[in-house]
């Protein structure tokens, strides 16, 4: 859940960002600024950024005028191996599923067998959000395009990380997730819609979301080797593992599959085939062999603004990224750059982030694959092959978003030093600790518990097994809970409120960092004690 979230448009994010400092270019490596001034070389541009932003490996595709200029690897598929990276190798590509979900439904469309503007309800007569008239009134369009009402990355703590939830369950919970907003009223990514659009296409075709996307859209492109869920990925021969930052420093971590979430996130893919994806879409929907695979109306369907997102003014050395629109259409965020319209998006789930960037005028197409959670890399190249391919005048990328990166993180170390700095240590609990041990209770997630524990107490998440984390005082009524995996980066406040009498009132949470991923979306959880019952007298 992905953008890592200080730029909820996501526009260059779309599921997630997390900035890391920058480590120094081993000796001998070309610097940045060189490398920026000669002309464009792709293996040499790669392998500065990987050195530049710490990312294990990458995998590179581009076509351009119905050709495949690029599908390559770069560096390793797992840190302390030596296999390498090649144009085969799968990686997790998160929320670049999106496009095929929309795709997927894009055929149906053609088919007749349903409409963009058709009642969820029509399709999913048990579909519910929590105010009725939502319910009523949110059409198959509205599932893609962000403007539900709901905050950004509402709910996602149902499907991430992995959770034991059904595809059933968490659509029959989406019901109880508050709105942040009114209905249509305004951009913010979501996932959870995007899981019930999947729903949807598994009833109207009569099999799941995996077996239908490879049927109509893997198999007639050749796509043989892209994969529709983490575990057959990885019985593959040739797939690159998931690396995160643990304490500063970038390790390998176990995949995060998410098999109840695939309309959101199920694709995984490599550079080979996702070269034939992005031909297919700067085609217009039409294959290599002429057959009109998605209808011309429907790409341009997909690539049409659904949505506004706001624009931000971008930091010192940024200015030329400054897009003159930016929204939301069906699967793709819609800007320009260089006086182009860009369709594009990004992705993110442990270990991986990626991003896909169209620009139907020049029939180029750009995808970028990694193995770590590190966005600046895929940025800095993003413009990079951009610039080149559009005849821009070079500019060092990688110098300038390494730089952006490296003051955003020293920025926010600085305000979580000061939070911890003038926090009231000294303060005490107003409880017992004892007496904060129990089951609490929020209305969509459900119920979680905080224990004691050879001598330490913890909170464990009852559906989502790697969420146990030890608890430790911070201020007053506040504590921070530390997650064992230390690899989620997402360690959050946990706040209780008493009753006059003294006894637990609530319990809410939040991430302590700005740059956790929004799909912990702790704020979101209103939690109540579960009050055990009374023993009756005989």
């Amino acid at each position: 859940m992905y953008l890592k979230k200080p730029l909820a448009a996501l526009v260059w994010l779309a599921c997630s960002a997390m900035a890391y400092p920058v480590l120094a270019a081993p000796e001998g490596a070309l610097p940045a600024s060189a490398a920026a001034t000669q002309a464009f070389d792709l293996d040499r541009d790669v392998n500065a950024a990987l050195k530049t932003f710490d990312v294990p490996g990458m995998a590179i595709a581009i076509v351009k005028d119905g050709k495949v200029v690029a599908a390559k690897g770069f560096g390793v598929r797992k840190l302390g191996d030596a296999a390498q990276v090649t144009g085969k190798t799968l990686f997790e590509v998160a929320s670049n599923s999106k496009a095929f979900t929309a795709a997927a439904l894009a055929m149906l469309v053609d088919e007749g067998k349903l409409s963009w503007d058709d009642p969820v309800i029509k399709h999913l007569p048990n579909f519910a959000m929590y105010d009725a008239y939502v319910t009523r009134e949110m059409t198959v369009r509205d599932l893609l395009t962000h403007r539900s009402g709901l905050g950004l990355g509402a709910g996602d703590l149902l499907w991430w990380p992995t959770t034991t939830f059904s595809t059933d369950e968490i659509i029959e919970r989406l019901r109880y997730v508050k709105p942040a907003t009114s209905f249509r009223n305004s951009y913010a990514y979501d996932n959870l819609l995007y899981i019930v659009a999947g729903k949807i296409i598994a009833e109207k075709a009569g099999k799941s979301w995996g077996e239908t996307v490879r049927e109509r859209i893997l198999s007639p492109l050749g796509m043989d080797t892209t994969t529709t869920s983490v575990d057959e990925m990885l019985k593959s021969a040739d797939y690159s593992a998931p690396h995160s930052k643990i304490n500063e420093k970038i390790s390998v971590v176990k995949p995060m599959p998410v098999s109840n979430a695939v309309g959101a996130v199920g694709i995984n893919t490599n550079a080979e085939d996702i070269a034939k994806w992005m031909m297919l879409l700067l085609n217009g929907g039409k294959q290599e062999d002429g057959k009109q695979l998605i209808g011309a109306r429907q790409v341009r369907e997909l690539f049409t603004e659904q949505t506004p997102m706001k624009i931000s003014e971008p930091k010192p050395g940024l200015e030329k990224t400054r897009p003159n629109f930016s929204g939301y259409g069906l699967g793709f965020n819609l800007r320009d750059y260089n006086g182009r319209k860009i369709a594009m998006h990004g992705g993110a789930l442990q270990g991986f982030y990626s991003r896909i960037l169209l620009v139907p005028e020049e029939k180029l197409g750009v995808a970028i694959f990694t193995n770590a959670e590190n966005s600046g890399s895929m940025t800095a190249l993003g413009w990079r092959i951009l610039d080149h391919y559009m005849g821009a005048s070079p500019i060092d990328w990688i110098k300038i978003i390494a730089a952006r990166e490296a003051e955003d993180h020293a920025a926010e170390l600085a305000k979580q030093g000061k939070a911890n700095a003038v926090r009231a240590a000294k303060s005490r609990p107003s409880l017992p600790l004892a007496a904060y041990d129990g089951e609490y209770r929020d209305a969509w997630y459900g119920s979680v518990t905080i224990r004691q524990e050879g001598g330490k107490q913890l909170m464990s998440f009852s559906r989502t097994p790697d969420l146990v984390g030890e608890m430790e005082h911070f201020q007053h009524d506040t504590f921070i809970v530390r997650w064992k995996q230390r690899n989620f980066n997402a360690d959050a406040y946990i706040t209780f409120a008493l009753n006059p009498d003294g006894s637990i009132d609530r319990m809410k949470m939040a991430p302590i960092s700005s740059e956790t991923d929004f799909s912990y979306d702790f704020q979101d959880l209103a939690f109540t004690p579960v009050k055990k019952p009374v023993p009756v007298k005989n």
